[in-house]
């Protein structure tokens, strides 16, 4: 598999790995964590709390969006409503000011483009179409894009946060050298449609609990025979 990364013709070569070392990392983070199971969100609620998640704690984004919720009673009022009076009501999220301006100028945008506050039509576009299409609104980027794509639409998408892309590197399911950007498009290529949700939140689970970004719980490692960090430690012990 090569993966094209340049300011020019750069080409990066991904090392191959054992067939089946996804499939084992996939079993291993199911067993201890469960199955995770797909909730069914209303798109533009989860692009609102998205946007809202941006560089917060999940305390304080949900802390935000019911406030937002119970200020206004749809997404029509907030559309008619100031951004001072949308920031004041998201202010336990963060950055108040620079998000209420996102949320109305995305909200803007949808009924612009669909006659309403509506992302359904999404649903008949290609995962690139609408990857496309949502990283076009101001204010979202790739990880809130595949949110909405995984999340929203069951598309295959694979959003990187910080602990997908710390545990994946670890484990050795991408380059260690790899960016963001490259660590999303290795493993949206290598990853079953059927094992998104579940690879992505077991990768967050298991980024919180063991394989933290300090002090990582290496000696409680489910993937310890597997991981390529732990394998590196133990050769240099």
């Amino acid at each position: 598999m090569k993966l094209e990364h340049s300011e020019e013709t750069c080409i990066w070569q991904v090392p191959l790995m054992p067939d089946d070392l996804l499939v084992k990392v996939i079993e291993i983070l199911e067993r201890a964590y469960g199955v995770p199971e797909a909730r069914s969100l209303d798109p533009v609620d989860l692009l609102v709390m998205t946007i809202l998640s941006q560089n917060t704690s999940d305390m304080n984004s949900s802390r935000a969006f019911e406030q937002l919720k119970s200020r206004f009673r749809s997404y029509d009022e907030i559309l008619n409503a100031s951004e001072d009076e949308i920031a004041d009501a998201i202010r336990p999220g963060g950055l108040a000011d620079i998000k209420a301006a996102r949320i109305k100028g995305a909200l803007e945008r949808l009924r612009e483009d669909f006659g309403s506050v509506d992302l359904s039509p999404l649903q008949k576009m290609s995962p690139e179409e609408a990857r496309s299409y949502l990283t076009s609104i101001p204010g979202i980027g790739p990880k809130t894009a595949s949110v909405l794509m995984l999340f929203g639409f069951n598309m295959p998408a694979m959003p990187v946060d910080t602990h997908v892309y710390r545990v994946s590197r670890r484990i050795g399911l991408v380059p260690e050298s790899a960016s963001i950007a490259q660590t999303q498009k290795i493993l949206e290529e290598i990853t079953p449609r059927e094992n998104y949700l579940s690879l992505h939140i077991n990768l967050i689970r298991h980024g919180r609990l063991v394989c933290r970004a300090r002090n990582p719980l290496c000696d409680r490692c489910e993937l310890g025979d597997l991981c390529r960090y732990i394998q590196v430690q133990r050769e240099q012990s």
